[in-house]
């Protein structure tokens, strides 16, 4: 959500559960403005909030002239003071994928690290003694939620010959009809089953527009809701995959966005309960 439009846009998401007190709403505004100016980024957004047993982290994302390319990611505890967030790393993944349960909302705080190993038939834990900050967890489920369900309508970007991708100008909106369907939507990431699509099944593709994955072959199916509220005036995407993500679309309007307000869980359970 970026920052110039961060109350109108938290009203739209409200229904979901995305709340926050006016105290917090005027803190958030006013020091993501300053970060943008501090920071020289062309654009700010909220990223969302998740939810520690102890505390709560407010997530920003910084962008540059590629929309696409490189985010800067801070973190506040308190909506004023900012840090940045390391970039995310392949090395780190492993040294994450173990940890489970609630965030603490202490980047300080350390977790003890296990490797899954089998003896014989029987799988167990080894603890191997290194100790993984909270912080370096943020960072990775972070980027595992943008790039699992971080989505944005069809034609609102545009690739240009050289490659950046920039806000297309001429988009004004998915009509109601089109907004309804998942085929409307892409993942605002590098693209997977694009790649693996025949030049006949490319052949109708825009490739200034149509140039990242649909959300229609998202597995498993029905891992997203689509809702229309307030008389048709909002679309509203809901992921059951990552619960708390919420994308929003005014019909023939360029106002959208998303932003996740959870506990940075992932339902593993969802293909056993559709």
């Amino acid at each position: 959500m970026d920052a110039e439009t961060l109350p109108y846009a938290l009203d739209l998401v409200a229904g979901s559960g995305v709340c926050l007190s006016p105290e917090k709403r005027t803190a958030l505004r006013t020091s993501l403005l300053l970060v943008r100016r501090d920071y020289r980024f062309e654009q700010v957004r909220l990223w969302g909030r998740i939810q520690g047993t102890r505390g709560a982290y407010y997530v920003a994302e910084g962008l540059g002239p590629d929309r696409a390319g490189p985010r800067s990611r801070l973190y506040s505890l308190n909506c004023v003071d900012w840090s940045l967030l390391p970039p995310p790393a392949e090395e780190m993944i492993p040294m994450t994928a173990g940890l489970k349960g609630r965030f603490q909302g202490d980047p300080s705080y350390e977790y003890e690290n296990y490797d899954k190993k089998e003896e014989g038939e029987k799988p167990y834990e080894e603890e191997t003694g290194a100790l993984v900050k909270e912080e370096l967890r943020l960072v990775i489920t972070v980027d595992q939620i943008d790039k699992a369900v971080g989505i944005v309508p069809r034609g609102a970007y545009i690739k240009t010959p050289l490659g950046p991708v920039h806000e297309n100008r001429s988009f004004e909106g998915l009509s109601l009809t089109e907004a309804k369907k998942l085929s409307s939507y892409f993942h605002f990431t590098e693209p997977v089953n694009l790649k693996n699509k025949t030049l006949l099944e490319k052949a109708d593709l825009d490739p200034s527009i149509d140039f990242l994955d649909s959300l229609e072959h998202d597995i498993p199916k029905g891992s997203w809701s689509i809702q229309v509220e307030r008389g048709g005036r909002i679309v509203v995407l809901r992921s059951l995959l990552w619960p708390g993500l919420t994308f929003y679309h005014v019909p023939n309007t360029k106002q959208h966005g998303y932003i996740y307000f959870g506990t940075g869980e992932k339902n593993i359970d969802l293909p056993f309960m559709l």
